[in-house]
């Protein structure tokens, strides 16, 4: 999404792609949809916000990378609205589950293969695309004349963009940063080769997320702080960092 959207502070969360999709799995829990086709609500919310997001920020000039993450942020905000009036309305015996679950939960997470299938295709479509990507990041102009596609390949990763992070937050709730700082902590190693970036970042990924995990339960033991928190503490320093040092638009 960082190099599709061309913005270094681009992913689910920020661009509230996230957001989309938690509103969609609250609703779906709230009229009784079975847990096995949460994913689909998930992924439908998830698709929506991010055609939405990029419906509202594109123009005749096509969209800069600041009116991007402006509407995402905008966006992500009228999510935030929509679920706090979701668990507004909701019944208080559910109430507690459902906010540990938003701010990041894995103790309800549990192994499925249909997961670490997503998981590997997921990783292996784009992997597909590694080489396209890196092409891409040199511009439209230059991938076009060395025979990529960009709206295609857009699209494409859009679709896969979307489904992942639906899977995500069914499984885990909203745990934001993670796909923010992976990837920059990855090129700080001296590589943007997307080769290396799309498998390292999901090895980078579920390790920071254990060890975020693991914070959680024990730093204040007995009680369990949510995920999201810990990324949180983490991943803010470093979105600011960024937005600082490296955004200059």
């Amino acid at each position: 999404m960082q190099i599709l959207l061309r913005n270094p502070l681009a992913d689910p969360y920020v661009l509230g792609v996230s957001g989309g999709a938690a509103v969609a799995s609250l609703i779906a829990l709230m009229i009784g949809v079975l847990t096995n086709f949460l994913y689909l609500w998930a992924f439908a919310g998830s698709l929506l916000s991010m055609l939405l997001v990029i419906g509202l920020a594109h123009n005749r000039d096509g969209f800069s990378s600041l009116r991007l993450l402006l509407t995402g942020v905008v966006v992500a905000t009228g999510w935030g609205a929509m679920i706090s009036f979701i668990l507004t309305i909701s019944p208080q015996t559910n109430l507690r589950s459902m906010l540990f679950w938003l701010m990041g939960d894995l103790s309800y997470a549990h192994f499925s293969y249909w997961q670490l299938l997503i998981l590997l295709l997921g990783l292996l479509i784009s992997f597909v695309f590694a080489k396209p990507l890196n092409v891409l990041a040199r511009g439209n102009l230059t991938a076009q004349s060395l025979g990529v596609n960009p709206r295609r390949l857009s699209w494409m990763l859009y679709i896969i963009s979307s489904l992942l992070t639906a899977c995500a937050v069914s499984m885990a709730g909203c745990i934001g940063f993670v796909g923010l700082i992976v990837p920059h902590m990855l090129r700080l190693v001296g590589n943007s080769d997307h080769r290396f970036i799309l498998p390292g970042s999901v090895l980078l990924g579920g390790s920071l997320l254990t060890l975020a995990d693991t914070l959680a339960r024990s730093v204040m033991a007995p009680i369990q702080l949510p995920v999201g928190v810990v990324t949180a503490i983490i991943g803010v320093p470093c979105f600011l960092f960024l937005l600082r040092g490296n955004y200059k638009k």
